[in-house]
């Protein structure tokens, strides 16, 4: 893959900058995966990303997940936010469903002490509705655990995204 070969040969400030959102304001991870280059697949260039997350401290992984907008707020998103949560319907929420919306992100906060974090891509608002009171029910620990394998998952869809870029490659 091209794009990935241009990974393996830039230098690190560049590799970070492409990579650097993949995860919600985090580019220390990318930062940090460079220096495992080279990478011979995509999958093992995630891998890596997701090995580092993995070995971070509790405290940088609170720190990411803690780096996540909250769904449906009227915040300013990232670009990769707002475009996953246009797709799932959550950028043109009606009253009641913002509401809906912001008092069961309010109750999840509440409850873990950080936002809900769902990969959206491919979701809608009523799944995202019924796992958000799903997941109420659930343990810190186990949310916090599911908080970061959705943010796995939100990281692969970006990275494969962005290396499907005809627009990454040197210059552009």
């Amino acid at each position: 893959m091209q794009n990935l070969d241009y990974l393996n040969h830039t230098d690190t400030e560049t590799f970070a900058g492409r990579l650097g959102g993949i995860f919600e304001h985090s580019p220390w991870i990318a930062q940090e995966a460079a220096k495992k280059r080279p990478f011979s697949s995509v999958d093992d260039l995630f891998e890596a990303l997701v090995d580092i997350v993995k070995k971070a401290s509790h405290e940088k992984r609170e720190a990411l997940i803690q780096a996540h907008p909250r769904l449906g707020a009227k915040e300013k998103l990232t670009t990769f936010s707002n475009s996953e949560q246009k797709q799932a319907g959550l950028r043109k929420l009606d009253d009641k469903e913002a509401v809906s919306l912001a008092n069961l992100n309010a109750e999840y906060e509440h409850t873990f002490n950080f936002p809900f974090i769902m990969a959206v891509r491919g979701r809608s608002k009523q799944e995202i509705y019924a796992a958000l009171k799903e997941r109420l029910g659930n343990t810190r620990a186990q949310e916090f655990e599911k908080a970061l394998e959705e943010i796995y998952k939100i990281a692969r869809f970006r990275l494969d995204d962005l290396l499907n870029d005809e627009e990454m490659k040197p210059n552009s």
